[in-house]
């Protein structure tokens, strides 16, 4: 508060940043209950509690007297960096917020609910049909938005998409580095199969697992990664995912009674966000700057536990006798050699939560073609179906069977999000580009590893990332942790030393 015990026009945007912040915790908790613990019947009263919740938040954000305390704190700016960053992303909400009409968010929000509601069905059923209507309609209302924020922002309308999950970043950043990779992985795929067959199949540990076996095991280990108990919760979802508060962190996965590697790994994924979230700057909390850099940030947080540290040799030489006690049976398939090999085995597979780290961008370069030609009405949603099959064939060589495998595998259209799949491929290169820092500045890394200790890394990434909210871009960012922005080649690199040698 100022001397004079009357608060600032900085201070009134702060305080009406952190209700709107509640507000839109609210609606995350009860996105999580949605998809973890809400009975199928509670689908319509949902999708107007978050209609209302929107609604309410957005007009906070544009009632008119923002616009004024925004010309005040940017005539007298407040003193510090932090403060000084935070106003400049209110003022960049504000622009946001006030592009897209009120009726149009709440009206966006119920139909995002009930599109979702619908594709659980639909994928269920393997049908795109049933779901193509509810899809059409929830994709003209993306591009409305999108019409609105791109003169706003004075960005192309898909990059205005994309602007809501990671500033800073456009198409012309990510598609001559989607190009380049796609260009990569024509011969470096075929490489890494020969290499594979050559050295014989995996051994596979014999189930069946137990569901709540498995559950428990990946509480032990999310708890060792560092997640606090008393912070974090695990469930069960359709789709893993993770939500809630930086205080309250929700997350999920599905486990498979005939493997574990799909849940054990998917919760250590989802592990990364949520150490993101608990290490995000307390002082800034419910203020944008104390904010997550962005997704293509937070896919990094979450790929450099799973894929960089947990799927590394060191690591796995402890996690395979925590496994042979969990599980029992023989313990030649938890040797560290077999384990790494059934662990980052490269399948050309149809789902992409399910990918191995070098097939993976295929699936998001799909995903980043589609929603372009979505959003520019060159593909119409009844030709979605048709357009991924050939996508796929394009990209991998396969054809999904059936839509359930190909276009319905993913929620993300389902809920309204486009514009968010190309930060999953551009946060696996800032992963590797941050793991080889992190090697470079932590000695004993590895070391740590191979006892199950993620605290040297962690201690890392809380000084380098965590801790710097959103006081930096993601480029910027990468530069402050690692000397350089978003470099591809420490990604093809990291690929070329596990995979091809």
């Amino acid at each position: 508060m100022s001397q004079s015990n009357r608060p600032t026009a900085y201070e009134r945007l702060t305080a009406r940043a952190a209700r709107i912040a509640t507000i839109n915790e609210a609606a995350s908790m009860l996105g999580w209950d949605a998809s973890a613990m809400m009975p199928s019947g509670g689908g319509a009263a949902r999708g107007d509690q978050f209609a209302v919740l929107a609604g309410i938040a957005h007009t906070l954000a544009t009632a008119p007297e923002v616009a004024d305390d925004l010309a005040a704190a940017e005539a007298q700016p407040p003193e510090g960096v932090w403060e000084q960053e935070n106003l400049r992303l209110l003022r960049h909400g504000h622009t946001r917020a006030t592009a897209v009409p009120g009726d149009l968010v709440e009206t966006f929000a119920r139909a995002s609910s009930a599109c979702e509601k619908i594709w659980r069905v639909a994928r269920a059923d393997a049908n795109f049909s049933t779901v193509a209507a509810s899809l059409t309609e929830l994709m003209s209302m993306v591009r409305e938005q999108a019409q609105a924020l791109a003169p706003a922002l004075g960005l192309s309308p898909y990059d205005a998409l994309m602007d809501g999950y990671q500033p800073g970043i456009t198409t012309a950043d990510v598609a001559p580095v989607f190009a380049d990779y796609a260009t990569f992985l024509t011969t470096a795929l075929p490489r890494a199969e020969e290499l594979q067959a050559s050295r014989g199949p995996a051994r596979q540990p014999q189930g069946p697992f137990s569901e709540d076996v498995q559950e428990a095991l990946c509480r032990r280990l999310s708890l060792r990664a560092g997640l606090e108990a008393e912070h974090s919760r695990l469930d069960r979802s359709a789709h893993p995912f993770c939500g809630g508060t930086p205080t309250d962190v929700r997350i999920t996965t599905r486990y498979r009674t005939d493997s574990f590697h799909q849940a054990l790994m998917g919760v250590m994924h989802e592990t990364g966000h949520a150490l993101y979230e608990r290490g995000l700057p307390t002082a800034f909390a419910r203020q944008p700057v104390g904010n997550a850099a962005g997704m293509g940030a937070h896919e990094s947080q979450s790929l450099i536990v799973e894929m960089q540290a947990c799927r590394s040799d060191a690591y796995l030489s402890w996690l395979g006798p925590q496994l042979h006690e969990t599980f029992g049976g023989e313990a030649a398939p938890y040797a560290p050699e077999n384990l790494g090999r059934a662990l980052r085995q490269v399948h050309r597979g149809f789902i992409r939560v399910d990918a191995d780290e070098m097939t993976y961008p295929a699936h998001v370069i799909l995903r980043f073609r589609l929603e372009q030609a979505l959003i520019s009405g060159d593909l119409a949603v009844a030709d979605l179906p048709g357009a991924w099959n050939e996508g796929m064939h394009a990209l991998l060589g396969i054809t999904p069977p059936d839509d359930a495998q190909g276009v319905l595998q993913d929620i993300h259209w389902y809920d309204g999000l486009v514009g968010y799949f190309p930060s999953y491929s551009m946060g696996a290169m800032a992963a590797a580009q941050l793991m080889a820092a992190a090697r470079r500045d932590v000695g004993g890394l590895d070391a740590a590893l191979a006892q199950g200790n993620l605290a040297p890394l962690l201690g890392w990434l809380r000084e380098k990332v965590h801790g710097q909210g959103s006081l930096y871009g993601f480029n910027d960012l990468l530069r402050h942790a690692t000397g350089k922005p978003l470099d591809p080649r420490d990604f093809e690199a990291h690929l070329t030393a596990r995979y091809l040698t």
